[in-house]
């Protein structure tokens, strides 16, 4: 992570799922971070691996190129990727616009996934 930034690359586990949670303008700047996230997934291979992207305000093509490789890297290998939003009008028109969008299963169930499927405490974070 670069020095002084807020944490917008978070990862957890939780069952046979591995969590990448995202937040804020995802930008070549944080290319660094999403790729160590993306290796901690390919090494954990789960047999599912969900990108929360409900939290991202910004994208550019950093973000598109990253879960085109971890889309194609996860078919490979027979795993399965989610996008979880609900998706910020920015986010979907860079993978619409990008004609990527139907490649990939959305769901806006975010919340579930990142709590374990229990509603979040008021304390309680993901990144």
């Amino acid at each position: 992570m670069h020095p002084g930034s807020e944490m917008k690359v978070h990862v957890t586990r939780h069952e046979e799922t591995f969590v990448i949670t995202l937040r804020g303008e995802m930008d070549w700047d944080d290319a660094e971070d999403f790729e160590a996230a993306r290796e901690a997934a390919d090494r954990a291979a789960l047999p599912v691996t969900a990108i929360d992207l409900s939290r991202v305000t910004f994208a550019d093509s950093m973000l598109l190129n990253t879960l085109l490789a971890l889309r194609r890297r996860h078919t490979s290998d027979g795993r399965d990727l989610v996008l979880l939003g609900p998706l910020n009008p920015v986010v979907r028109r860079l993978l619409d616009v990008g004609g990527v969008l139907g490649h990939f299963t959305v769901s806006d169930t975010g919340a579930a996934v990142r709590t374990g499927g229990r509603e979040p405490h008021e304390d309680e974070d993901s990144g």
